[in-house]
Order: structure tokens, then sequence, then C-alpha cells
């Protein structure tokens, strides 16, 4: 029996997240690092330092297990870093599919899904078994998936995320500055921020209005999500009857959390999660 660990990589549009895991899918090693980490001078040179993932030390894995959402150059670039470390590494990047792992794909074409989507949903089913879920990713788009109990995908919503909302403020007008995630939160990491530093408008129950242009354009665009969130919650759960877990997790789910107000439960890695059981599976679906 082959007791190698997988190496899993989520490619985000911001980050890589990284995992290795032994046969039962448990994390032995895990890291995460920006797409600067994944660039190279040439065939042969050396890879950039800054933000690089350090592999010397891990045990060489059986394969790799993928979901890239971030293009064919990142793809090219995490192939680079792979061959790096171990040539002949053997890599299967995943894609949605009509059913895997005990989640069947709502989507009218199921391969248009979103691979990180797919592999998150089967590591939310995994992990809140027997539950109906609305999982909330905050990333560089904020989605939403609505999971029946029974596995079963019903569909979807995606909107601009935290960050690309407030970028996009300062590129299309005259006077507001552009802000995004490195004004208020370090990209690389999802740890909650210290409480001298949670800014008043965090407060779901506060009636707080900014009293600068930087917290008014945050404030805004995390309650713009916070609401977005909350509206499709309580229609879920009155169109299903059913109680419904609120699962969320994605870079900017720090910032946004905070101005929730229904119940939710953390999660950051549904995509390694369900990575992990893809791989512990033996699914062949490789690009």
């Amino acid at each position: 029996m082959n007791r190698a660990p997988f190496l899993l990589i989520d490619a985000g549009n911001s980050r890589v997240k990284w995992a290795l895991v032994d046969g039962n899918g448990a994390q032995t090693h895990s890291g995460t690092f920006t797409h600067s980490g994944l660039l190279v001078k040439g065939i042969g040179d050396p890879l950039v330092a800054e933000h690089e993932p350090d592999w010397h030390a891990l045990p060489a894995p059986r394969g790799a297990w993928i979901s890239n959402v971030a293009g064919e150059a990142v793809a090219r670039r995490v192939d680079t870093l792979l061959d790096a470390y171990w040539p002949a590494l053997p890599r299967t990047t995943i894609h949605a599919t009509a059913q895997q792992c005990g989640v069947r794909n709502g989507y009218t074409v199921p391969a248009s899904l979103g691979s990180d989507r797919w592999a998150g949903m089967i590591g939310a089913h995994a992990a809140f078994p027997d539950e109906d879920l609305l999982i909330a990713t905050f990333g560089t788009a904020t989605t939403l998936e609505a999971l029946r109990k029974d596995g079963t995908f019903a569909g979807g919503l995606i909107t601009p995320g935290w960050s690309l909302m407030m970028r996009s403020l300062g590129e299309h007008t005259a006077q507001l500055p552009t802000l995004g995630t490195l004004d208020t939160q370090d990209p690389l990491t999802d740890d909650h921020p210290s409480e001298a530093a949670i800014p008043a408008w965090s407060d779901p129950h506060a009636l707080c209005f900014a009293t600068n242009t930087h917290d008014a354009i945050a404030a805004g665009c995390a309650l713009a999500q916070a609401a977005f969130i909350e509206r499709m919650w309580r229609r879920l759960q009155d169109e299903w009857r059913t109680p419904m877990r609120l699962v969320v997790g994605g870079g900017a789910a720090g910032e946004v959390v905070r101005s929730l107000q229904v119940p939710h439960t953390r999660h950051d890695s549904l995509v390694l999660a369900g990575l992990a059981l893809i791989a512990t599976d033996g699914a062949p679906h490789a690009a």
C-alpha cells in the first residue's frame, strides 16, 4: 500500500493555499503564499524567495491534486514550482462533475462550475453531514452555494467581493481612494485582528456611521456583503422550511462576518478538505 501523502493545492485569484495530507485525509503540513511566490526568473533559475513555499523538508507526495481558478499563467507557475521539487510528480487538476464524493451538481452544465466551489461543497458536505447548508466564501468574489442535506447542490450566487467592491469605487470615481485588502488585513492570513484594531462600525447591533472616507467605504462594502448573506439565508430557510447552517470562509471573512446578525460557522479550509476527499477517493478527473 502506498503510504505517501497527498499534496493539495488551492490556487485562488489572490493567493494559493496548500496542504499535505495522509491517506486518511488528515493534514500534516499546510501553508499559504501569494502569486508572487510562483514567479520564476527563467527555466532552471531559482524561484523568487518572497512568499515562496519551502517544501524541501516535506516527504515526497504520491501526487498533487489541484484546484485552479486563477488561469493558465498560474497553472504554468504551479507546474514550474512542482517541477523544482518533484519533477516527476503526477498532477491531477480537478474539475466539477455531475456527481462526486456524495455531492450532486445542480448546474445546467456541471463542468462550468468553478473547481474551488465544487471542492468546497464536497468539503462542507463531509464536515456538516445531514445538514442543509448555505456556504458563503469571501474572496475576490463572494460566492454562495445552497447545499441540501442529501448532497444536492441547488444553485448559487456570485457577487463582487469586499475588497473588489472597495477597489472599484476608487477606480471608477474621481475623488474616492482606491482601497483593498492590504489596507485592512494581511492577505496571507485569516487571523482575526486585535480588539483594538476592530472599527466601531463592525458591531452588528450598533448604528454607526463613519467619520472618514476610508472607514465609510470599508464599512459600506462590508455591510452590503453582510446584508446580501443575511437576506439569502433567511429566504432559503423560509423556502426550504428547515434550519439552515451558514458556513463562512475566505480571505475577507474576518472583515465581513463581524457585521453579520445571523448565526454562522467559520471554516477556512473547505476547498482543501474537499480536495483531500477527492484525492483519497481516487477520482480520475484530470486536466
